[in-house]
């Protein structure tokens, strides 16, 4: 089991989103490989897995690097974020069919349990990631569901650690979206996804200030 390429890559990407590594360090993939009780071949292939999710990047001849994200990269990306997401609500409630709608209810419903304390932090945000990329999904145009995706590979880092502690908040807020785009309101959908998102904007520009003030106090 130690030397399960998931198992590793689940323990590894928890040190990641508990700013076990600093932003901008070196992984030694040595020590690593020992606290973990992991050979290198299954580590590495857990850590290329990283790279692809954002948490972690790569560079040619040195190694694997844990990625940083400053307060002020979070507010960009939330802000074009924001834009991206009010703007395809707007576009959903004139192009989603209803049938469409109901898909969306259903998949909200059945991950309601799954928004309690426990519920592993990648999990939580995969669940609120599908929320929002099936809302943008419902603009019916590609190029707005890309650009949001290459958003969440920059933010999945921070989202993983901010989630744990907003889960009723969450799941409220994905309920009023919902019940906005069953109404074909779109003033009302859009002002909702600009609350939300602002609010996680707060949360996750919050909790990278902390961390940051954890990792470099000064000697």
């Amino acid at each position: 089991m130690a030397n399960s390429v998931d198992s590793i890559y689940g323990q590894v990407r928890e040190m990641a989103a508990n700013f076990e590594f600093k932003p901008e360090e070196r992984i030694n993939e040595s020590a690593l490989s020992k606290a973990l009780g992991a050979s290198r071949t299954p580590l590495r292939e857990a850590l290329n897995r990283l790279v692809a999710e954002g948490l972690l990047y790569a560079q040619d001849g040195k190694g694997f690097f844990c990625r940083s994200l400053s307060p002020e990269k979070i507010l960009h990306l939330y802000e074009l974020r924001e834009a991206i997401e009010t703007h395809a609500g707007r576009l959903a409630v004139a192009r989603a069919s209803d049938d469409e709608l109901r898909e969306l209810r259903d998949y909200l419903k059945s991950s309601q349990n799954e928004y309690v304390p426990g519920t592993p932090p990648h999990r939580l945000a995969e669940m609120d990631e599908g929320f929002h990329m099936r809302v943008v999904g419902l603009a019916h145009n590609p190029e707005l569901v890309r650009a949001l995706q290459n958003i969440y590979v920059q933010i999945r880092y921070v989202r993983l650690i901010a989630i744990r502690n907003k889960l009723d908040l969450t799941h409220t807020a994905h309920s009023g979206i919902l019940e906005a785009l069953m109404d074909r309101n779109a003033d009302l959908v859009t002002q909702r996804l600009a609350d939300h998102v602002r609010t996680s904007n707060e949360e996750a520009t919050q909790t990278v200030r902390q961390a940051y003030s954890q990792l470099y106090v000064p000697s």
